[in-house]
């Protein structure tokens, strides 16, 4: 395979497994002359060209400039033509392997921008549509870039020391693998990051960044000239900035609220698609969703509460009540982003993990996670409490490095992603040791953020129990970019720094909620929306 990185280079060669016309029966395999699909700008125009051994092969052409590429499966992928003229229904290509198959898809789009006029030397960036435009909506990304193009909002970001600290930590304990490597800093920000990898000993950073803190980020590296002379600032996106080296290490702050709201982490997937090198190293390389279910009945109530306006019969000689039932469920439509005590958690945590070497893009546009818990105690479930952890996996073989964890556990100190819990409008009911089974699924939108269905089941519990069954269910449906921010409330105890997640949340420290330990006032409070909420 050869390099693809512009017109410069005359043509980029890909041995195939098979190629064929879906509107006929024609194909051709590789099993005696390898098939090779050539990519080539011999004239100047951006072409597509399949041949076997010295030949061409006929009827097999694509025209760069009115077509799109489909990926079907791990091997399989599909180029259909949009041209008008054209009485072909496409080429069906199937690759030797995934890695073939994801540097095919790259190049193809990266060759189909030039058919399209737009060169794309060092630094520069395209002006047709990028993948990311073609899966966010335009209003979303300005507000998006404009929010993080604010100095106000990076130093919101900066000033949280768990996260902020835990970078510098994570880079400074491993600088054996920053040394004298090529890193790319993605979604760069205030540049920080990248000032910490030439703290490191990087050879040379490249900070891609697509908001107007492109130009504070070259200040700052400026300002700094001993570490700045290694870095280069890229003002554009990563789906579209093209860099003259290939990266050993890529950095990237890419996490949100759930670890994938803002759809951030799919930029850094594909950054690692197009940049990095074979076995180059991620930093961060793993995240975990944990979640478990738990009981409040002051946020429940809280809550339930908003909805009440909504119950007035004569606001201003106007009965408001019709929308009372809409107005509820709106309100919890919305994931509560907060601190909260472990302490709430009835039900030992589990988590789903995302392994950012080997997942794909598409693996993000719809995550599917079964829940199964066993009740700690019996108390009334309000729904499910989330939050996550991200590692930098030092070279553990080498005795200098280390891994570290970042966690946004609750009980652990608070970052500014707090954590995040999804509460149903109607709670179930559960006992000791009772088995507490769900899905949570989320579903990616276009405006960088996620559609949330979250299902909890109590099943069966004594005689009987064995025979399977579930006895109770609740469901809600929210929006991650919607969210309820419940930052006014106490804030959770802290915990030791070098204290480890899986430390934080034992069963055996999470004690029952006991009505009898609330007072009348707060019981009737309680009580209050039993009545209307059986009748939702």
């Amino acid at each position: 395979m050869g390099d693809s990185t512009g017109h410069k280079h005359k043509h980029l060669e890909f041995t195939l497994a098979a190629v064929s016309e879906l509107s006929s029966s024609s194909s051709v395999s590789s099993s005696s002359t390898p098939v090779i699909a050539r990519f080539s700008a011999d004239d100047g125009v951006a072409a597509l060209r399949f041949h076997q051994g010295s030949e061409f092969i006929d009827g097999f052409n694509v025209d760069l400039g009115t077509s799109q590429l489909f990926k079907l499966g791990p091997l399989q992928s599909l180029c259909v033509s949009e041209s008008a003229d054209t009485n072909k229904e496409g080429v069906s290509i199937r690759f030797r392997n995934e890695e073939e198959s994801r540097d095919f898809h790259s190049a193809f789009e990266q060759w189909q921008m030039e058919s399209k006029g737009t060169h794309l030397p060092n630094g520069d960036i395209s002006v047709s549509k990028s993948k990311f435009d073609n899966k966010i909506e335009p209003s979303s990304a300005k507000m998006y870039f404009h929010y993080y193009g604010q100095l106000l909002h990076q130093q919101n970001m900066l000033q949280d020391y768990v996260r902020t600290g835990t970078y510098y930590a994570a880079v400074i304990e491993n600088r054996v693998d920053f040394t004298g490597c090529v890193v790319v800093d993605v979604g760069a920000g205030s540049g920080i990051l990248s000032l910490f990898a030439a703290q490191a000993g990087a050879k040379h950073v490249y900070a891609v960044e697509a908001s107007e803190m492109a130009d504070y980020a070259r200040k700052l590296i400026t300002g700094n000239p001993t570490l700045g002379q290694r870095i280069t600032v890229i003002k554009g996106k990563v789906e579209e900035a093209e860099l003259p080296e290939k990266a050993d290490i890529l950095i990237s702050e890419p996490m949100g609220t759930l670890l994938v709201n803002e759809r951030m982490l799919e930029s850094y997937i594909i950054a690692r698609d197009r940049f990095l090198v074979p076995n180059g190293k991620m930093f961060p390389s793993t995240g975990r969703i944990h979640m478990a279910p738990f009981s409040d009945e002051y946020l429940f109530v809280e809550i339930a509460n908003k909805a009440l306006f909504w119950q007035q019969q004569n606001y201003y000689g106007v009965d408001l009540t019709p929308l009372y039932g809409s107005a509820f469920q709106g309100y919890f439509s919305q994931p509560v982003v907060d601190a909260f005590d472990p302490r709430l958690l009835v039900c030992p945590p589990m988590c789903h993990v995302l392994n950012f070497n080997e997942i794909k893009e598409e693996d993000l546009y719809e995550i599917d996670i079964p829940l199964k818990f066993t009740a700690s105690v019996g108390t009334r479930v309000h729904g499910l409490a989330c939050w996550f952890d991200v590692l930098f996996n030092g070279s553990c073989f080498i005795d200098s490095t280390v891994q570290r964890w970042l966690t946004t556990a609750p009980g652990a100190p608070t970052t500014h992603w707090y954590q995040i819990r999804c509460v149903l409008s109607q709670p179930i009911y559960v006992m000791a040791g009772q088995e507490i089974t769900g899905q949570l699924h989320m579903i990616a939108h276009n405006a960088q953020s996620y559609t949330i269905y979250l299902t909890l089941s109590a099943k069966m519990w004594g005689p009987g129990a064995e025979q399977g069954g579930i006895i109770q269910t609740s469901s809600c449906k929210l929006d991650l970019k919607e969210p309820y921010y419940r930052m006014s409330q106490p804030q959770p105890y802290t915990m030791a720094q070098d204290q480890q997640p899986h430390q934080l949340l034992q069963a055996e420290d999470i004690p029952p909620i006991h009505t009898e330990d609330l007072d009348l006032e707060e019981l009737e409070l309680l009580q209050q929306p039993s009545e209307p909420l059986g009748a939702q």
